[in-house]
């Protein structure tokens, strides 16, 4: 019989390079556990015992080089994923709204609990924004979750209490990015019918599924005081200076 082949280090995932990161941190003792095992296997990780006896781990040359990778992937997806950010906020601004970035929201969701059906939690959409409206009924809020990768999503979606958050503050929008092909992440389909979905179509953003019109128009308290201390995305108001000018 054959032994079996070690795991290829491309094939670990997300907890392999996060116990990566902790052992390299960290003296490094062992934790005799089925992760441990295949980075000893793939050799991404290798035993050291000192002169005493005691068993200590160490990451391998290998090892490092699987944390540089994940380092340079996890700062491309940042990037990708901010930039989307920054594209959909300005989108808003064209549309003549004002546009939040990294805002945290009180929001209520559901407990299921017939004696207290609502609690209180933060929501943290990746753009916020209102009609540029003085009539407090007319700000249509807008929340836009960015995703520009497929495993990020399928685990946002199964956050549920994450979205009633969301659609508590207002329409509620999911934008998918591409991968590495310029594939689309994700279908529309599989985003819950309650939200819209945008997706990047040749570094344009275009409606796949508009989303429902939303009971909540207004805004309490809370939120006002919220966007009241943040400081709005700038948008490309290029005549705003020009009429200013002209006015001397």
């Amino acid at each position: 019989m054959t032994a079996p082949q070690p795991p290829v280090a491309a094939a670990l995932g997300k907890p392999h390079a996060r116990r990566l990161r902790e052992i390299y941190r960290s003296a490094g003792w062992p934790s005799q556990d089925p992760l441990e095992i295949e980075l000893l296997a793939a050799g991404l990780l290798e035993r050291v015992r000192s002169p005493l006896g005691h068993e200590s781990l160490r990451v391998t040359e290998a090892g490092l080089q699987l944390l540089a990778a994940t380092l340079a992937r996890n700062r491309a997806a940042l990037s990708a994923h901010e930039a989307l950010v920054e594209q959909v906020a300005l989108e808003m601004c064209r549309a003549g709204r004002l546009a939040w970035r990294g805002l945290a929201l009180r929001a209520q969701v559901p407990t299921g609990d017939a004696d207290k059906p609502l609690q209180w939690c933060m929501a943290k959409p990746d753009v916020f924004s209102i009609r540029n409206t003085t009539v407090a009924d007319y700000v249509e809020p807008i929340v836009h979750e960015i995703k520009v990768r497929r495993a990020d999503l399928l685990g946002d979606l199964r956050q549920g209490a994450k979205r009633a958050a969301y659609l508590n503050l207002g329409e509620c929008w999911y934008v998918l990015g591409c991968d590495a092909r310029g594939r689309c992440i994700g279908a529309p389909d599989e985003v819950p019918a309650e939200c819209g979905v945008m997706v990047l179509e040749q570094g344009r953003l275009a409606v796949a599924r508009p989303a429902p019109r939303h009971s909540r128009a207004s805004l309490p308290f809370g939120v006002w005081m919220a966007l009241a201390k943040a400081t709005p995305v700038t948008g490309l108001d290029e005549d705003g200076q020009g009429l200013l000018g002209e006015a001397h």
